[in-house]
């Protein structure tokens, strides 16, 4: 059976499971590098720690954005030349990625080493944990050239059909940075430095991996030194590609560092490292939903093609339905287990495990939600409709978010940040609902499903 009857005829659930399984488990791996550093530092350092990772964190999204414009914008018009049957073109592409993504991460990583003390203020950095903040930073951002090769050149590997082998990569990492934290945090007792410097060698060896894939013989587009310099045609097509991710990641990024400015004013240290336990849990969670949403995601695009749109609808409500039973899963362990979960990262004086419960409890109201918000804006990205899907994703991130972590605490201080991330996400679900109900009464409509 070829990809196109499959893609046509074969059962939607059975599609779905085959197509997002791989990428659910390299989203897991990505997750375990947040919490794992978390859980280890936690356990080793104490709040402190966790509040240095945290405010680290709008950072790392900043370099995961400018990886994300390169990796998702060079792989998605690699493929397209691919597609074409113009090597010469996807040689091009690849090359003039590589060029422009080291370019700007080098970039970006001399500005931060200049600059480390005021941008860790400028995201929520406390005199009491600026050290340790630097002491984290100053590493990521030596080693920030190599994670960027490893992720976002990653995508190439994908885009030539080999997804095992991009996954062996980033599984690779993702266990060997389990290890290395444990060694350079606990035996070597290095805490917040042996955590950064434990992620830079995991992820040169997920490098390693995809230097010897992309430069071996397994790699059919290889990459020339003559196409380094990139055509204004290409590079303009990658960055128009990519922009929406990187648009979305960056937004996430100044989201999360007015996020720690706001807990700075209302809970201090305390409060930060309570929401790095709470993100490292939300990440566990939404890692598998954004694995799925990819992997509906090329299904729901063919079909919406092909005109079937009683498969475009059948793949959507299918992982909206996967998507929300993982997010109420991740409710009902906050409702039942929430010290539990603050555990993990440590024993915490008994005011931040009040603290603590209390918000994991609050934040995580709302989260099933979650699901069919990502999965639904995600449907938009695959028809061809990106900018709705960007709408949808920034209104969480963004347009109800800021405005609320502003305007709720002044009512109910801390607890009303808490507040206003759940909010954000009940007000962000029904602006998708009203687009994803109309979208798919159309199709309806058009072809008489209902």
């Amino acid at each position: 059976m070829d990809r196109t009857h499959q893609l046509e005829n074969e059962s939607i659930p059975v599609l779905l499971v085959r197509y997002s399984l791989p990428a659910i488990a390299g989203m897991l791996v990505q997750a375990l590098y947040n919490i794992t550093d978390r859980v280890f530092v936690g356990r080793s350092v104490g709040i402190d720690g966790i509040s240095a990772l945290t405010a680290n964190f709008p950072i790392m999204l900043v370099l995961m954005a400018f990886g994300m414009l390169f990796g998702i914008g060079g792989s998605a018009a690699f493929s397209i030349y691919l597609g074409e049957k113009n090597i010469e073109k996807a040689e091009k592409v690849i090359a003039g990625t590589l060029f422009m993504l080291i370019t700007a991460i080098l970039t970006l990583s001399v500005i931060g080493q200049i600059f480390a003390v005021r941008i860790l203020s400028l995201f929520g950095s406390s005199r009491q944990i600026l050290d340790l903040s630097l002491d984290y930073l100053r590493i990521i951002l030596a080693g920030a050239v190599i994670n960027s090769f490893a992720h976002a050149m990653n995508n190439f590997i994908r885009a030539q059909g080999s997804p095992g082998t991009a996954m062996i990569a980033m599984i690779a990492g993702g266990l060997a940075n389990i290890l290395l934290d444990y060694v350079f945090i606990f035996i070597f007792g290095m805490g917040v430095k042996g955590a950064a410097i434990a992620t830079v060698i995991s992820q040169a060896l997920s490098a390693v991996i995809v230097f010897s894939y992309l430069f071996g013989k397994k790699s059919y587009i290889k990459i020339h030194s003559g196409n380094l310099i990139p055509e204004i045609a290409i590079a303009k097509r990658i960055l128009s590609i990519g922009s929406a991710p990187f648009t979305m990641q960056l937004a996430a990024s100044l989201t999360n560092g007015l996020l720690n400015n706001q807990l700075q004013r209302y809970g201090g240290d305390a409060a930060l490292s309570i929401m790095g336990m709470i993100f490292s849990f939300m990440t566990l969670l939404f890692m598998p939903v954004l694995g799925l949403n990819q992997g509906s995601m090329p299904l729901i695009g063919y079909n919406f093609g092909a005109k079937r749109y009683d498969r475009v609808i059948s793949t959507s409500l299918a992982a909206i339905a996967g998507a929300t039973a993982i997010m109420s899963l991740g409710f009902i362990a906050t409702r039942i287990w929430p010290q539990e979960i603050l555990l993990l990262f440590g024993k915490n004086s008994s005011r931040i495990m009040d603290d603590g419960i209390r918000a994991v409890r609050i934040f995580f109201f709302m989260s099933p939600l979650i699901g069919f918000q990502i999965v639904a804006s995600g449907m938009f990205q695959a028809i061809g409709k990106p900018s709705l899907a960007l709408i949808m994703s920034l209104s969480r991130q963004v347009l109800f978010l800021i405005p609320l972590i502003f305007i709720v605490p002044l009512f109910y201080a801390l607890d009303g940040i808490w507040l206003a991330c759940a909010s954000s996400d009940f007000l962000s679900a029904i602006v998708t609902a009203v687009f994803f109900i109309r979208e798919i009464a159309g199709m309806k409509k058009k072809h008489d499903l209902g």
